[in-house]
């Protein structure tokens, strides 16, 4: 199904829903008051993608405290899956082109994008929206289809992973941005920041066949982690992920979450993913064995967290 004859399903069958805010903002009921550029993570609601990104990142500071003048820079998205952005599958290309812009703003020499798509990579690049996006706002959009695109990294503190073969544009580049969307999963029960990790290596098999959630978190001890991690859930995926099946999988929850912590954002996501659909935190067991490896904390409550509703 192309894009305009999914709108034109989409309109007829109404099927798509839209989140009742109500009670919504109470899912970090602790949060601490934070002034710009002093909290941990944010959460934005009720915006569009791009306006949330620039309310979420001027708490940090802008965009200039994690990119420099000069350096080359990946906004790794979640481009796995051949899906129209009103599916839910693929991270919002309007977040996408806000962030890039953003880096060349700040004086970024290159900006790259790509991901290890689970469909077939020409179909995702194109049906997501991302690569004709990115290109339009002056990034290089790479593939990542084959194994000479990885190089081998050690993993000394993951249990399971040991070594992952790992993309170039993550190890040639200066600084990179962890971009995932909001969304169910069969396997992993949650992808997120912490699973979008399985998009920068070559050999995901592994990972399937030496206990998933173990191996989620034994990648994110890579020693180059992302400088800020930037959790699409402008539309999320409750159920059937991560491919979703229609528009009934999908909700309109006009959110995003942002944190330098990679567990505490997916953490605060998960909590937020429990407003639409149940998902106990204990079952994505990624998140304690991430902290377990001192990657982040699932302690919100311990950090300033600042909360927007637009």
């Amino acid at each position: 199904m192309n894009r305009r004859e999914f709108l034109k399903t989409l309109a007829l069958t109404g099927v798509a829903t839209t989140l009742k805010w109500d009670g919504v903002m109470d899912i970090m009921a602790h949060a601490l008051p934070g002034s710009a550029a002093d909290c941990d993570l944010v959460a934005v609601m009720g915006g569009e993608p791009a306006e949330m990104f620039r309310r979420a990142i001027t708490e940090f500071g802008g965009i200039g405290k994690f990119v420099k003048p000069g350096q080359k820079v990946v906004v790794k998205p979640n481009i796995g899956w051949d899906k129209v952005p009103e599916l839910a599958g693929n991270t919002n290309p309007e977040l996408i082109v806000e962030i890039i812009n953003q880096c060349f703003a700040a004086g970024a020499e290159e900006v790259v994008v790509f991901d290890h798509t689970c469909d077939d990579w020409r179909k995702c690049y194109k049906n997501s929206g991302i690569e004709d996006a990115a290109k339009a706002a002056g990034a290089k959009v790479m593939p990542a289809h084959e194994e000479s695109y990885y190089r081998e990294v050690s993993l000394p503190h993951g249990k399971n992973l040991k070594t992952a073969k790992v993309h170039k544009a993550i190890l040639d580049c200066d600084v990179w941005i962890n971009v995932p969307i909001l969304k169910n999963h069969g396997g992993a029960k949650m992808t997120i920041s912490m699973k979008n990790h399985m998009g920068i290596v070559w050999d995901r098999g592994f990972f399937h066949k030496n206990d998933l959630q173990q191996c989620i978190a034994d990648i994110c001890t890579i020693n180059k982690p992302a400088i800020l991690n930037v959790v699409d859930a402008y539309r999320m995926m409750k159920t059937n992920g991560p491919r979703g099946k229609s528009a009934a999988d999908v909700v309109l929850t006009k959110s995003l979450f942002m944190s330098t912590d990679i567990v505490a954002v997916d953490t605060a996501a998960t909590k937020f993913f429990n407003q639409v659909e149940a998902m106990p935190l204990e079952v994505v067991g990624h998140l304690a064995k991430g902290e377990e490896l001192k990657v982040g904390t699932m302690n919100i409550d311990s950090l300033k967290v600042k909360r927007i509703k637009i």
